[in-house]
């Protein structure tokens, strides 16, 4: 079993010559909302969840994105709404987002 049930990570890469990038779409925020609320739900923690950024994950043309292990889950997302739908339905339910999936 592994330390987490399930762990998100957030590319929130900045690229430096102006190419499309996670962070040029409020990667940052939008992984510090998603911490905040997977708390303020009490799905963090050993057994539970862990957010936590990472560096480019090569999928810029897609992003923002995020990923979800241990399933390997890929997502982009517009907005904290759709955050919210993530969590709710992948975290909480473990159902994958499909309008979401990439």
């Amino acid at each position: 079993m592994s330390y987490y049930k399930y762990h998100v990570f957030f590319c929130t890469h900045q690229r430096e010559n102006g190419s499309a990038c996670c962070a040029n779409r409020g990667a940052s925020i939008v992984r510090d909302y998603a911490k905040d609320q997977v708390k303020k739900l009490k799905l963090n923690g050993p057994g539970k969840c862990r957010v936590n950024n990472a560096g480019c994950m090569d999928r810029c043309g897609e992003g923002p994105v995020l990923v979800v292990y241990p399933e390997g889950v890929w997502y982009t997302y517009h907005d904290k709404a759709d955050i919210d739908e993530i969590i709710e339905e992948h975290l909480q339910h473990g159902r994958v987002v499909e309008r979401l999936k990439i």
